[in-house]
């Protein structure tokens, strides 16, 4: 199997009518966050459906496809790349020499700027990074952080969703913490949600312990969306102490 292949797979369910929207949708436009990111109009679905078609795709392929300037390519690798990781992780024949191999390539395509636009990252950040940094040290996570670059503090952030869904939430708080004086919205989208999702699945109090701390400090949306599933007389409170 190769790249050609998979890029000929997409081309085949491609529509120029969604390329136009997605376009628009995913801020492709001058001076937007996702300048110059090009679209053949392949919608998520028939992406996972084609990557389903390509697994086990050697990583010099995955690494031509993240190289490309199409972002349903670029998705496309990172599913198939999710895919890898989790079949090396299975706890029956789990490949710790291999994992190692798929987090280190995808950290590198990060860093490359291949990861490049917010579906990429939260469609990727946890189920490669955030899984295989469960039982290691997470300092990467802090570099990754203090980058320039928005897309690595989403991954960044993204990542801790694998905690949290193991009970921890103590990097996500840390970063959240980190990253309250973030100039970008989508960091103050990313943070909130991940700060909901600690109060869903980890400790209501945890939650709440942060937004008695830092709830005058953080941006709107950021509040808004970290407040969400609190009950309209809680999140008001909070809302008032901005």
């Amino acid at each position: 199997m190769t790249a050609a292949e998979v890029r000929d797979a997409l081309a085949e369910v491609a529509s120029p009518e969604d390329a136009v929207f997605l376009q628009r949708f995913f801020k492709a436009g001058e001076g937007e966050y996702g300048e110059g990111d090009v679209f053949i109009g392949v919608r998520v679905p028939q992406t996972r459906a084609v990557a389903k078609r390509f697994g086990g795709l050697p990583l010099d392929q995955l690494r031509e496809l993240l190289d490309s300037e199409v972002h349903e390519h670029r998705l496309a690798a990172l599913i198939i790349l999710n895919r890898e990781f989790e079949l090396a992780s299975r706890p029956a024949a789990r490949d710790d020499a291999r994992r190692e191999e798929l987090a280190a390539f995808y950290l590198d395509a990060v860093r490359r700027g291949r990861v490049n636009n917010w579906d990429l990252v939260d469609s990727s950040a946890e189920y490669v990074l955030g899984e295989f940094l469960w039982d290691r040290p997470r300092d990467v996570l802090d570099e990754l952080a203090a980058s320039e670059v928005l897309w690595e503090r989403r991954v960044a952030v993204l990542s801790t969703f694998a905690f949290i869904k193991r009970g921890d939430a103590s990097t996500t708080v840390d970063l959240a913490a980190r990253l309250l004086d973030d100039r970008e919205d989508l960091m103050h989208k990313a943070v909130g949600w991940m700060l909901r999702e600690v109060g869903k699945r980890v400790d209501r109090d945890v939650l709440l312990a942060f937004l008695d701390k830092y709830a005058p400090r953080m941006p709107r949306t950021m509040l808004s969306y970290a407040t969400e599933h609190l009950t309209p007389e809680v999140r008001a409170e909070y809302r008032a102490r901005r």
